[in-house]
């Protein structure tokens, strides 16, 4: 099952309207329930950023730089590395986020080789200076 939650009456109307629009696209029937926020349950730990957990050694070099579990866990820049590792984002995205993310040469290295594979067709992998 997959779902999206509103906060207000615009988010609403857009969850609405593109899930219209994606249906006509697909000229299928969408199942995706549309419904209002109440409340948000943090997952349990080995559910947490789940494709990055596929890279162990970026993993324990990112819990060097956040090891308190619930700043792993809020961290942006793991949320897209995280991304990145599960093939999502672009080349141009990758290269223009790589430096952000406080890794070293080896761990920038492993993450170009592990995103290269599904990052968007048609987008060069950029190179590690």
């Amino acid at each position: 099952m997959s779902a999206v939650f509103y906060h207000n009456e615009e988010q609403k109307r857009l969850a609405l309207e593109t899930k219209a629009q994606e249906e006509a696209r697909l000229n299928d029937k969408i199942y995706t329930e549309i419904a209002p926020f109440s409340r948000f349950y943090l997952a349990e730990d080995y559910h947490q950023k789940y494709r990055l957990q596929q890279a162990p050694d970026l993993v324990d070099e990112l819990q060097r730089i956040y090891p308190a579990t619930e700043d792993y866990i809020a961290s942006t820049a793991v949320a897209r590395l995280n991304g990145y590792t599960g093939g999502y984002g672009t080349a141009a995205t990758l290269e223009r986020d790589l430096d952000s993310f406080g890794l070293s040469p080896a761990a920038k290295e492993r993450l170009l080789k592990i995103a290269g594979r599904g990052l968007s067709p048609g987008c060069a992998v950029p190179s590690v200076p």
